[in-house]
């Protein structure tokens, strides 16, 4: 592991290319799990929020490119709202289950090494993004596991298509049959920190113990600016 501090700049020879995972803030389309808690209208500005901070988050951890790639139409305006936050490439997500997609933004990472996340785990911070591109120095991959089974960030020095293998997307199988599918494959890899994502009505209360200021503005029946990551 570097003895660089999280907030160090990582060198230009280490530079990995972020890939952000997203779905347009659609009412009805967005976040259905938390429609029965939020509304339709509260979900979908829940993922603007979550979409928001993202972005802003990969750019400010600086570890490399950011690429987001849509599920839906990359003309979105939410999506071009996103573009106004720094250098951010914008791409359609390929056909195909999970795995799938996650191959395709490696295959496409401008730098050949990749981290790729999604919008739902507000947990996530630049300093995560820092310490997961420093330990591909040292790994063929990295992941970060979610509580709930699944992981909220994989990276890897190289587009790896045996992670997404046989992997049962949606369960809380995915992180331990991709363990399974990475001792399968010799590879190595490290797992540095292990966060939670808002997925159910249950995790609405741990969302507004970490960001107190957004409910208390009503912030999921309305707009959502992008907080500080």
């Amino acid at each position: 592991m570097s003895r660089a501090g999280p907030d160090a700049p990582l060198e230009s020879a280490s530079r990995v290319g972020v890939a952000i995972l997203a779905r347009a803030p659609i009412p009805g389309q967005a976040k259905t799990r938390l429609i029965p808690a939020l509304g339709a209208a509260g979900a979908a500005a829940l993922q603007r929020w979550l979409l928001q901070r993202t972005v802003a988050m990969a750019l400010v951890a600086d570890v490399g490119p950011v690429t987001l790639w849509c599920a839906g139409d990359p003309r979105h305006p939410d999506f071009a709202h996103c573009r106004a936050f720094g250098s951010v490439t914008v791409r359609h997500q390929p056909e195909g289950d999970l795995g799938a997609r996650m191959l395709a933004a490696q295959q496409e990472s401008p730098t050949g090494a990749s981290l790729v996340i999604g919008t739902d785990c507000p947990a996530l911070t630049a300093a995560h993004l820092r310490e997961a591109a420093r330990q591909l120095a040292g790994h063929d991959a990295v992941l970060l596991p979610a509580e709930d089974g699944g992981y909220v960030l994989v990276g890897a020095v190289r587009p790896l298509a045996e992670l997404f293998a046989g992997v049962d997307w949606g369960t809380e199988r995915v992180m331990a049959q991709t363990r399974e599918n990475l001792r399968a494959a010799g590879l190595r890899w490290c797992e540095p920190a292990t966060l939670w994502d808002v997925d159910r009505p249950a995790d609405l209360d741990r969302l507004a113990a970490l960001y107190p200021e957004m409910f208390a503005k009503g912030a999921t029946h309305g707009t959502m600016a992008a907080s500080s990551p």
